[in-house]
């Protein structure tokens, strides 16, 4: 991961809406949020397996460009083409995260999503937690496919609505916290989620309602500054 915070963000498209989004993803939307200070990388993927349909997410320098009046004011002034295509959004998911944990190097060609809920924040077990995935993390196989794996903890804030959220019409769901792990090819993931990332081997670091997603890269882009 480019920075030390991220923005994840699933969703669906209305029906006959794909071919749209994805123009506007790649000519408009993904340029202009990567322009702005502290956006370092967006990265854009399509499900393979699990839904919403769409992974994406913004990776930034640190948690407080994610509430900074400049990406705030972005959020209120919607262009013209972004309001079109906000309001086709189904099944949306968008969570401001620390990265809790970051390991690889480059970007895998295909990403596995593993949603999860972390338990009560009492007594320290969402720390607890967090360290044993980390160390889950660290014994994966080495001399694999796998391009990176990456932890990331959901900071859940109540915030005034925007205007791209009321165009949504909806309030967006939020995830505790998510595994993102990278390979060059789909057979890595599907492997690791039977062996060493398997539902058993997550719950025993404490961690609850997993829901898994299988994705193909579409496009990345990086800030150029």
């Amino acid at each position: 991961m480019l920075g030390k915070a991220a923005l994840a963000f699933w969703n669906g498209i209305a029906p006959g809406g794909d071919a749209e989004f994805l123009a506007w993803h790649v000519s408009e939307h993904i340029p202009e949020r990567v322009g702005l200070p502290g956006f370092l990388r967006g990265r854009r993927y399509v499900a393979s397996c699990g839904s919403p349909r769409y992974f994406n997410f913004y990776e930034t320098e640190s948690l407080d460009v994610l509430e900074s009046p400049v990406y705030r004011d972005r959020l209120d002034h919607p262009t013209p083409w972004t309001t079109k295509v906000i309001a086709t959004f189904v099944d949306t998911s968008r969570t401001m995260c620390r990265v809790a944990y970051s390991r690889g190097a480059g970007e895998g060609a295909w990403m596995q999503t593993i949603r999860f809920a972390f338990p009560s924040v009492a007594s320290g077990a969402r720390d607890k937690s967090i360290s044993k995935l980390i160390s889950i993390l660290d014994d994966l196989p080495a001399r694999t496919a796998v391009v990176g794996a990456h932890l990331l903890d959901g900071v859940q804030r109540e915030t005034q609505p925007t205007r791209e959220l009321e165009l949504r019409g909806r309030p967006d769901a939020q995830i505790d916290g998510v595994l993102l792990i990278e390979a060059a090819d789909e057979g890595t993931l599907a492997s690791l989620a039977e062996r060493e990332l398997a539902d058993d081997t997550l719950h025993l670091a404490g961690v609850g309602s997993i829901v898994r997603g299988t994705y193909q890269l579409q496009y990345s882009l990086s800030a150029s500054r």
